[in-house]
């Protein structure tokens, strides 16, 4: 078991391999994984809620220069 999967039931909760692709193609790994994923795109920095929700996926993106 990696740190991308979920120690209660073995899913993925992060993927790494999505970091530098487009929002729509992150989207679309997440969703093949996850499919009841809720994604939500967050500017990096922003402030955030801690409580948790196991179908949220955050995708935090920033201006790469």
């Amino acid at each position: 078991m990696s740190s991308s999967d979920d120690l209660a039931g073995g899913k993925k909760t992060s993927w790494p391999e999505v970091v530098g692709l487009t929002i729509k193609e992150a989207k679309e790994i997440i969703l093949k994984d996850k499919p009841d994923a809720d994604i939500v795109t967050v500017p990096v920095g922003s402030a955030v809620t801690e409580d948790l929700r196991p179908n949220r996926v955050r995708i935090f993106v920033g201006t790469v220069a």
